[in-house]
């Protein structure tokens, strides 16, 4: 049998390693590289006959009077998904004849969409509340399923720190991607994080469901060792429809087309750490409450110790 929670800590810190650079690069400008769903602007994809290079057409947009253009190509496909500050009707007219002159009418334009502000402002706002929407009513649906535990709100509040977990690790990873390779946050991001919860929490529920089962079953009075039991049951399950999921995942990322090349890439970010959180943090977490570990971290804090003997030498 695997000892997973005696390790809980290990865990923990490897947790804090993966997010920490992540945090950073969110919290320092430009935090998000924001796709024109979330702010104003304009995006178009094109395809060229015959190919060109990405420098190429960066060097056409500055000509055109956008140096400022931010230009991602898709292999797959071979399209290139350019994003503008938003722009009138006119100047997207004169983009196009000025990019016609430079490559000879091999331009095709596959599509161009704008955002205004203010639909940019209700997209984001929307999505916001989607996920804190999504957290809220997984953090009820857990306590309901697990009501009949000691604590049952427990069980909501571990599966959703779990859930946050991964989504920090998704959106951390994107923002380092977006601050140096210019990979943007968009709708489509959205979704795939929302799909990424889903699947977390699902993983999740497996755990907690056979630590539930044998709680009630009696199979050992220790709540640490019912824990890890468990856990080793439902490894090898949770470890084989993850990696079903990846290897589908995987193919798709290598083949698949441009307009979802990075909405699997946070599938398959978002399916390796929601099986690592399931097995490693989540049910740890039930176990660092059940014990009021979380008293030792407390005590770290400066002033919080003092207090305390303060309090011991008054009475």
């Amino acid at each position: 049998m695997i000892n997973i929670i005696s390790k809980r800590y290990w865990f923990f810190l490897i947790s804090a390693l993966i997010i920490v650079p992540g945090l950073i690069s969110l919290i320092a400008p430009p935090h998000l590289n924001l796709g024109i769903d979330f702010k104003a602007g304009t995006t178009m994809t094109l395809t060229f006959t015959p190919e060109i290079t990405q420098s190429a057409l960066s060097d056409a947009l500055t000509t055109a009077g956008y140096p400022d253009a931010n230009i991602t190509y898709s292999p797959g496909s071979k399209q290139y998904f350019v994003n503008l500050n938003e722009i009138t009707t006119t100047q997207y007219a004169d983009l196009q004849t000025s990019l016609n002159k430079t490559f000879n009418n091999g331009v095709n334009y596959v599509s161009h969409q704008s955002t205004d502000a203010g639909q940019a402002k209700t997209t984001a706002v929307a999505a916001i509340i989607a996920v804190i929407v999504a957290a809220v009513c997984i953090m009820i649906y857990v306590a309901i399923q697990f009501r009949k535990m000691p604590r049952p709100f427990r069980w909501g509040v571990c599966a959703v720190i779990a859930l946050l977990h991964d989504l920090l690790v998704v959106i951390g990873i994107f923002s380092i991607l977006g601050r140096y390779l210019g990979v943007q946050i968009d709708l489509v991001f959205i979704t795939a994080v929302l799909t990424v919860a889903g699947y977390s929490v699902h993983d999740t529920i497996v755990v907690f469901d056979r630590i539930r089962e044998n709680m009630l079953k009696g199979v050992n009075k220790d709540f640490e060792k019912t824990v890890d039991f468990s856990i080793n049951e439902t490894f090898v399950r949770s470890l084989n429809t993850s990696l079903t999921v990846l290897f589908v995942l995987f193919a798709l990322f290598l083949i698949g087309g441009g307009t979802i090349h990075y909405f699997v890439l946070v599938l398959l970010i978002g399916v390796i750490t929601g099986t690592y959180s399931s097995i490693c943090n989540a049910s740890a977490l039930l176990v660092v409450w059940e014990n009021n570990e979380w008293r030792r971290f407390i005590s770290w804090i400066p002033g919080v110790s003092k207090n305390k003997n303060s309090e011991t030498k008054a009475v």
